[in-house]
């Protein structure tokens, strides 16, 4: 009867045992992860610290380089033209305003369905600011951009945007307003009208 009270006694402390080994792991565990958590924290917050320091001195590089860019422009406009600017102390220069003729552009207009083109000839009335000769070497210089842009906005257009009047001046408006943008970005403008010399619709 000994023997089994004994036995009985020892399974009690080893079962007592098994229930502590867990609680002993758990609290291991816990100093383990309470020794380390410390560590982790310090890491994210350097690692996080890292990243928005990095992404602040992307974003004012990319501000500054933009502002920069923008100045270098607006300089290289000024700079322009200084250079085209004809002689003269007033404003007028003494001169009347010069004229530059395009050569004539073909396009097809935007129809379905059918081939209709449009045959466009213009004279670009320039401002007396400019120096006509060096004007000229500039937008022959130029010349290749201002078909382009022609072009492609002649092709955009319908039948019914090249009938009358009031489409015709419409269309003038806007090559000269393409026109100056293009050529004369962040200055005053410089081509005052778009003459039509013909514009046959076929």
């Amino acid at each position: 009867m000994a023997d089994i009270d004994e036995t009985q006694d020892q399974q009690e402390q080893q079962e007592q045992q098994e229930q502590q080994e867990p609680a002993v792991q758990q609290d291991e565990k816990k100093s383990v992860v309470g020794r380390l958590l410390p560590w982790i924290a310090m890491a994210a917050v350097v690692a996080v610290s890292a990243g928005a320091g990095f992404g602040l001195g992307r974003l004012f590089a990319a501000s500054r380089t933009s502002e920069q860019a923008g100045s270098g422009s607006a300089q290289d406009a000024t700079n322009q033209m200084d250079q085209l600017k004809a002689d003269g102390d007033s404003e007028d220069g003494g001169k009347t305003v010069w004229y530059y003729d395009l050569e004539p552009v073909v396009a097809n207009l935007n129809e379905p369905n059918v081939s209709r083109y449009v045959r466009a000839s213009l004279t670009l009335e320039m401002s007396n600011e400019m120096d006509e000769k060096k004007g000229a070497a500039f937008l022959d210089e130029k010349k290749p951009i201002l078909v382009d842009l022609l072009f492609v906005y002649l092709s955009s257009l319908r039948l019914e945007d090249v009938r009358g009047d009031k489409n015709l001046k419409s269309i003038q408006a806007h090559i000269c307003d393409a026109f100056n943008e293009k050529l004369f970005p962040n200055s005053k403008q410089q081509i005052k009208r778009v003459l039509i010399k013909e514009f046959p619709i076929q």
